[in-house]
């Protein structure tokens, strides 16, 4: 079967706009004013949320990029995880989603079945309905969901809603963009990226589903913005964080590369956008590119009190979850960010 070899330099969440960019994009647009849009775009969260009656919203989402792996059927269900992760990200559950596509006219359409086929699956995984969608020919292959999901208004999870005192939980390794880039370069081994694509296709809703039940404060998923990004726009201006190096969940083989210079071009624009915001007391560039990759399908980020954290971690983490109590909230310092 013709592969999708060509389509990976850019690929996933690395091919996303940059952070600084797109807040630039944003900033000037009008914002609606109506009373029922309880999360809009003028937050940079995850998702919209609308209100429908006192205890049920609705969350809209959309997510599409094209493929970092070669494999159509793999492409189709990291990039469905990714697009579902929006609504576990704000806590709520999903369902239903619609197909988004972009193929070449001239490909063989068997590729796009393949795709298609990773996508459903897991929109079933998730328990939700796949209703559909639309697709239009172009130069290079995308795929994606238009996801909607529901949730009880009093319980929406919020990208900046952390406290000081608060300690920082991640869900997933980072690393994934610098693995499916050094694979396709021949830098990386294959058993490191099968771990990288396993991450990537496992569905937040797992995870989600432990996390619910703890008073979280904050949550997001972490992607194309990488680790350092979303977690700017966790503490916004109101706080800093303090991140320990030492207990950063992350693949061993990515660090590597890193430190080899296996580097992504979205890495390289949040590195552009963040360093200001950085602190490092550390000389580490491992650590450095791994907090700036973009994490396609990435995992949960999320603020819990600290009398809850270590409870968290560990039923996480008998769940499978490779979860990691990585940093704490802290009032507000000079840099957002603080690497130990």
């Amino acid at each position: 079967m013709e592969s999708v070899q060509q389509l990976i330099v850019c690929g996933g969440c690395n091919a996303k706009i940059g952070p600084g960019n797109l807040g630039d994009l944003l900033a000037d647009l009008p914002k609606s004013k109506n009373e029922n849009l309880l999360v809009g775009f003028d937050s940079t969260d995850d998702a919209a949320v609308i209100k429908l009656t006192d205890d049920l919203a609705i969350i809209q989402t959309v997510d599409f990029f094209p493929t970092m792996v070669t494999d159509p059927y793999l492409f189709g269900k990291i990039a469905a995880a990714n697009a579902l992760s929006d609504v576990y990200a704000m806590g709520g559950t999903v369902l239903s989603a619609l197909n988004i596509v972009a193929f070449p006219e001239e490909k063989d359409l068997h590729i796009l079945k393949e795709i298609l086929r990773g996508g459903a699956e897991k929109v079933e995984e998730a328990g939700a309905i796949l209703a559909g969608g639309h697709s239009i020919h172009d130069h290079s292959v995308k795929y994606g969901l238009s996801v909607t999901g529901t949730v009880d208004p009093n319980k929406i999870y919020q990208n900046n809603t952390c406290q000081a005192g608060d300690h920082l939980i991640l869900t997933k390794p980072l690393g994934v963009s610098i693995l499916t880039v050094g694979y396709s370069a021949g830098e990386v081994s294959e058993a490191a990226f099968n771990q990288a694509t396993k991450s990537m296709e496992t569905l937040n809703k797992y995870a989600m589903d432990i996390i619910r039940d703890y008073p979280i404060t904050s949550c997001t998923d972490v992607t194309g913005f990488g680790l350092a990004g979303h977690l700017h726009e966790m503490v916004g201006e109101k706080f800093s964080a303090e991140i320990y190096s030492k207990k950063l969940p992350y693949f061993e083989e990515a660090y590597t590369a890193a430190k080899e210079f296996i580097l992504t071009a979205g890495g390289q624009r949040n590195r552009n956008y963040m360093e200001s915001k950085m602190d490092f007391t550390i000389k580490d560039f491992g650590i450095e590119e791994l907090l700036y990759d973009p994490q396609t399908s990435g995992g949960l980020l999320v603020s819990v009190p600290e009398a809850d954290a270590e409870k968290l971690v560990s039923e996480l983490q008998s769940a499978g979850i490779p979860a990691e109590d990585f940093g704490v909230v802290i009032p507000r310092e000079e840099k957002d960010i603080i690497v130990y």
